[in-house]
């Protein structure tokens, strides 16, 4: 997902951070809003889904 938002966003974005962590979690912040969690959800987004959203939201 990262190189898609990447290679879509490129001359859009100021920074992309990704940080590691455990037990299952995947979430996903534009402009300090979250919009996706894993942990509410339980399961992973779906990639094309949620490159809609960033996308909405970053241009």
């Amino acid at each position: 997902m990262t190189e898609k938002i990447l290679s879509t966003l490129k001359q859009d974005l100021a920074s992309l951070k990704l940080i590691p962590s455990k037990g299952g979690c995947f979430e996903v912040f534009v402009d300090g809003e979250r919009i996706y969690s894993k942990l509410e959800t339980g399961e992973f987004p779906d990639e094309q889904e949620m490159l809609n959203q960033i996308v909405r939201r970053v241009r």
